[in-house]
């Protein structure tokens, strides 16, 4: 039976692990994941310490308990957290312990033998179609510096499926308009990809690099290929208004983002015959599952085309 004192020594050694294990986390992931495992950890420590634990005291049936007790939480509106939500905690939690096996910080691995729950297929919502991308993206028109930046922004997120995070990151070396080539640095995962640029894009960034971006203020003191109108680093939030701008512009209604270029690309060339895996190259998925999703969308296609010719389909 533990003593007081045992146990403060064990929430001390604890505390001590768990900034061991930040610091390995900030410096391998981006901030976002970084943030968002510490934040499972902490919600993985609460737990613990609300039935008297600590992080070194865990066996593998009181991570099974804390597994158990994840399907029956409920968030503030009293909704029940999703699959997502329940493999995302028990992933940080298996990467900690880990870490800390692996380091030798602790002598075994109580969540080695977890499990996670069947995660749910969840299809790309409000995909574009070709059409519509084109009335977008030629929507935008005049030559004031924002009209040329956000003609180019298209440009490149249809072209390469970028994420909007990685967009913002970009950087004027990263891009070579003549091979048609542009190199997204340290993207999710903390990992390099080169992706091909079609030729309206190298040609919209060539325009944008020559004629607009010189006119936006502190342009010669930034690296970053696009910038906001006051020369500042244009953020997530700042592209999808963007997007969303233009997509209004052209009497589309569906809510678009960065992601639904995203989305949307990778559904077009996969019914333009691309390989899968080449499409999870383009996309930067570091799992082919992540890109398997898009051909479930070819077989809900295949659904309507059933329902409508099959002469039992009606």
């Amino acid at each position: 039976m533990s003593t007081p004192f045992h146990r403060v020594r064990a929430a001390q050694r604890s505390e001590k692990l768990v900034r061991l294990f930040e610091d390995h986390v900030y410096v391998r992931y981006a901030r976002r994941t970084a943030s968002g495992y510490m934040r499972a950890v902490g919600v993985f420590i609460a737990w613990l310490a609300s039935r008297g634990l600590s992080l070194v005291d865990v066996r593998p049936g009181d991570v099974l308990a804390y597994q158990v007790d994840l399907t029956s939480a409920r968030k503030k509106d009293g909704k029940p957290y999703s699959t997502y939500d329940h493999v995302h905690r028990l992933s940080s939690l298996k990467t900690l312990y880990r870490f800390l096996n692996r380091r030798g910080l602790m002598l075994y691995d109580p969540s080695a033998g977890v499990e996670y729950p069947r995660a749910d297929l969840r299809l790309p919502r409000g995909i574009l179609s070709i059409h519509e991308v084109r009335r977008i993206i030629e929507g935008v028109e005049g030559d004031e510096p924002h009209a040329l930046r956000d003609r180019a922004i298209l440009e490149v997120l249809y072209a390469t499926g970028i994420r909007a995070s990685e967009l913002a990151n970009l950087k004027v070396v990263d891009i070579d308009t003549e091979e048609k080539v542009l190199r997204v640095v340290l993207g999710k995962g903390r990992k390099d990809r080169n992706v091909p640029l079609t030729t309206a894009a190298a040609e919209t960034i060539e325009a944008y690099l020559n004629e607009a971006r010189p006119q936006i203020p502190l342009s010669t003191h930034s690296p970053l290929l696009f910038l906001a109108e006051r020369g500042g680093r244009m953020h997530t939030s700042t592209l999808n208004e963007a997007v969303k701008t233009w997509t209004q512009k052209a009497g589309i209604r569906k809510r678009v983002t960065c992601h639904t270029f995203r989305h949307s690309v990778a559904t077009h060339l996969l019914k333009g015959g691309a390989d899968i895996r080449h499409i999870q190259v383009l996309l930067g998925h570091a799992s082919l599952v992540s890109t398997e999703r898009y051909t479930h969308v070819e077989i809900s296609d295949l659904k309507k085309v059933v329902k409508r010719a099959h002469p039992r389909g009606k």
